[in-house]
């Protein structure tokens, strides 16, 4: 991998299209973009989505995958490593063994993908088994909501002491970090639980009523690699990485008849 002297924020993005542009490498290019950071992508679905659901998945064959994955980090490098929508074991061993290979150095941001905002599933069984014992290891950030730390831990999350029980069960798991998210679980604040190795750190803001949420869970995980590949750290990238997020759902714009995609340009209009 070509390595840098210092972060440069280079990002590379290896998830599932969204061809109605509000999740996904969509989301993903369009937040590390607008915070500074340079996007690279390898791509592992082709998604028949709109803000209703996702009517079609074509997985892209995973000597593809595996293939951009190498050739973008051969030439350009990366200074950190975000992933997104995996949707088969073979898939998700295949880029561990991978990174392993090629990026073994490069922090790596884990957003377990399962369930669309619409609740449509994206992976399977074997897949969730698969990034439990393959990519949660080792991880600078793992950043599941409460369904899919449910799913990984095995603990229930319906409160923040469930948070807690699930973000200690990813680190005893190897994770160097794990942000719980809260936006699941009942009530007028979110709360989101950080651990990593060196602390705990509790987030909370105001629930923004709006059914513009599609792409949420992606422009979060996104926004901290971006943060984090340009230096900062973990507590510092997540909090920074809210802050874009909610700019993002409260400045967004009534698109589609579903869950409507959040404003990633939003900050372009701040001033």
């Amino acid at each position: 991998m070509k390595m840098a002297e210092g972060p440069e924020g280079r990002v590379l993005i290896i998830a599932g299209s969204d061809s109605g542009g509000g999740a996904g490498i969509q989301a993903d290019i369009k937040t590390v973009t607008m915070l500074g950071g340079y996007a690279m992508t390898a791509i592992t679905a082709i998604t028949m989505q709109d803000t209703k659901g996702v009517h079609g998945v074509w997985p892209v064959p995973v000597d593809a995958v595996v293939g951009q994955i190498q050739v973008t980090l051969a030439d350009i490098g990366t200074d950190v490593i975000k992933t997104g929508m995996l949707g088969s074991a073979a898939l998700v061993e295949a880029i561990a063994e991978c990174l392993a290979d090629a990026a073994s150095m490069a922090p790596r941001v884990i957003d377990p993908v399962m369930v669309a905002t619409s609740g449509d599933r994206l992976v399977d069984a074997k897949a969730v088994e698969a990034i439990r014992s393959e990519l949660v290891p080792r991880a600078r950030l793992v950043t599941p909501n409460a369904p899919e730390a449910e799913v990984l831990t095995g603990k229930v999350v319906e409160t923040v002491d469930g948070q807690r029980r699930a973000a200690e069960r990813l680190l005893e798991l190897g994770a160097h970090g794990a942000l719980v998210k809260g936006g699941h679980i009942g009530g007028n604040k979110i709360t989101d639980v950080l651990q990593t190795t060196t602390g705990e750190w509790i987030f909370e803001s105001p629930r923004i009523v709006t059914m513009s949420t599609h792409g949420t869970g992606c422009t979060l995980a996104s926004a901290i690699a971006a943060h984090l590949a340009q230096g900062a750290s973990v507590p510092d990238a997540v909090e920074r990485g809210r802050a874009y997020l909610i700019g993002a759902i409260r400045a967004a714009r009534p698109f589609g008849k579903g869950h409507g995609p959040v404003n990633h340009g939003w900050v372009l209009d701040k001033d």
